[in-house]
């Protein structure tokens, strides 16, 4: 069950990613830094999923 929350977080995550990188276009003046966060809140999200599949006795 914890694992399951924890994927639904990380998918979560890649979607705030998805949005910030979509407002980096919109906004050309901020955009290095939202691109920048973007990546950062990506990788968090990597790190998470890799965290669940290595701590899972389940395939995810």
């Amino acid at each position: 069950m914890a694992f399951e929350a924890i994927l639904h977080e990380v998918d979560q995550l890649h979607n705030v990613s998805t949005r910030l990188e979509g407002l980096a276009e919109e906004h050309p003046p901020v955009s290095t830094a939202l691109i920048t966060i973007a990546g950062n809140v990506r990788n968090t999200a990597t790190i998470l999923a890799v965290l669940v599949a290595t701590k899972s006795s389940r395939p995810i």
